[in-house]
């Protein structure tokens, strides 16, 4: 007689002897499926791996875990088997016919398997067969027009059969080519005389009046092309590190005369803002004072846009308030708006003072001038310090050419300039003299001005005794 322990046995319910005590019920009989897919469901679960991207991991399993296609679908159902749609037309026949390569003249033939209603036609890869067209001369055409002393007509011949087996390619044709019962020849000299004698005879066969295409070929080119690639080639690794450091020299170079023009032309911009706002001030305290419709004295006059700071307009319909063209415009830096402020607080002007009509326009035009004056206050302090920096590296030199014979053709105190033979002996990194000047940064001109003035004391104790 079987128990209640025997039938969960059966069922692979599992569960303890104690557990199993008892009587079965319907419920456990009928959920008894749906707790083996609990199971094996829990057991077939596959966690996506750290790094695994989700595209690949739903390539490898998908949604009822089977292995992914070997081939890719074209159908719109994704990787489901879609049924055949099978219709009432007659299946075309195919019939296993012979066929001949045109490509080859030993008039091989061929079989394969092919629609019964292409019968008789071409083979459809003939249309590849693509050969050279190599022009053909006879014996009179060679003794008037190509004859030539460095070749004989039996070396021609032989080089004009190798052209045609193997379809101009100059490389195979130099390694085919009977060196030993003619003259050892270069590819640039076949390729020389090939198309020097196509070219001969394109202008012999043309007809009068006709515009010719005719190859030219120059030897002389090849060969120095040759030669250069050879010799890049051949490199030492000193050679290359030596080039590579040149061009690194030549771009800093180039970059600090850009910084310096660029640098210039900032500075003559800030000159030229100066003064034209120097004679616009002028010229307003000399005409009489005159009170202008509303429209005008919103107009500015033309300075240039370096000029201290440049307010927006506010033109557009609806109401605007007066505080709002006192506002800072974003192109203005965290720095000049700093500086400014501390401006404005020696000079006892208020940060924020009443927006009226004028004060707005002269509370401005102050702001914009203080801005002009503090860049050309960085510009001037910038000059100074290059001004400077250049009169120390003058003296430098000129002590180190005076400590040397005069023969030398030293750089002298006396101003006389010249080149010290025994520092040119040194390596050359340390000779290079930066005449254009490295882009000043904040770093840079504290260490300079360090080196600047530790240059200038030790120049200042050798001038004592």
């Amino acid at each position: 007689m079987t128990t209640g322990a025997d039938v969960r046995d059966i069922l692979e319910l599992g569960g303890t002897d104690s557990e199993n005590i008892g009587t079965i019920n319907k419920k456990d009989i009928i959920n008894s499926d749906k707790k083996k897919s609990k199971k094996s469901s829990e057991t077939l679960t596959f966690k996506r791996p750290e790094g695994m991207h989700r595209e690949v991991y739903a390539l490898l399993y998908s949604d009822k875990k089977d292995a992914p296609p070997l081939l890719p679908s074209d159908t719109t159902q994704g990787y489901r088997t879609v049924k055949a749609k099978l219709g009432s037309k007659k299946v075309r026949p195919w019939k296993w016919m012979p066929f001949t390569n045109p490509a080859r003249k030993d008039g091989a033939m061929f079989y394969h398997w092919r629609r019964a209603a292409e019968e008789g036609k071409d083979y459809p890869f003939a249309r590849f067969n693509k050969t050279v067209q190599i022009p053909v001369y006879s014996e009179q055409e060679y003794q008037m027009y190509l004859h030539d002393d460095a070749w004989t007509k039996a070396e021609t011949d032989h080089l004009f059969d190798l052209a045609r087996r193997f379809d101009l390619r100059f490389v195979v044709i130099h390694d085919r080519y009977d060196h030993q019962q003619f003259k050892k020849r270069s590819v640039e000299d076949l390729k020389e005389r090939y198309y020097h004698i196509c070219a001969k005879l394109a202008n012999i066969r043309a007809a009068p009046g006709t515009d010719l295409k005719i190859p030219v070929f120059d030897a002389g080119h090849e060969r120095r092309r040759k030669e250069q690639l050879e010799r890049l080639y051949n490199r030492t690794p000193e050679q290359v590190a030596e080039e590579e450091y040149l061009i690194q020299e030549l771009r800093k170079i180039e970059a600090r005369k850009k910084e310096r023009e660029k640098r210039t032309q900032d500075l003559q911009k800030l000159i030229t803002a100066a003064d034209t706002t120097t004679e616009q001030r002028r010229a307003e305290r000399k005409a009489p004072k005159k009170k202008l419709p509303q429209k005008k004295e919103t107009e500015k006059p033309a300075v240039p846009e370096t000029a201290g700071i440049k307010f927006p307009d506010f033109k557009s319909a609806g109401v605007t308030l007066r505080s709002q063209r006192m506002k800072l415009p974003s192109s203005v830096g965290q720095k000049k708006i700093k500086a400014l402020e501390q401006m404005l607080m020696e000079l006892g002007v208020d940060l924020n003072p009443m927006p009226t009509e004028e004060i707005v326009q002269m509370f401005n035009e102050l702001r914009s001038d203080l801005v002009l004056l503090y860049e050309l206050k960085q510009a001037f302090a910038n000059c100074e310090y290059e001004l400077q920096m250049l009169r120390h590296r003058y003296e430098a030199l000129a002590k180190a050419g005076s400590c040397g014979p005069s023969s030398d053709g030293g750089l002298h105190a006396d101003g006389q300039s010249g080149l010290n033979t025994e520092e040119g002996k040194g390596d050359g990194k340390e000779q290079i003299i930066d005449v254009v000047g490295a882009p000043l940064t904040p770093n840079s001109q504290q260490r300079k001005r360090r080196e600047s003035a530790s240059s200038s004391s030790s120049v200042k104790k050798v001038k004592k005794p």
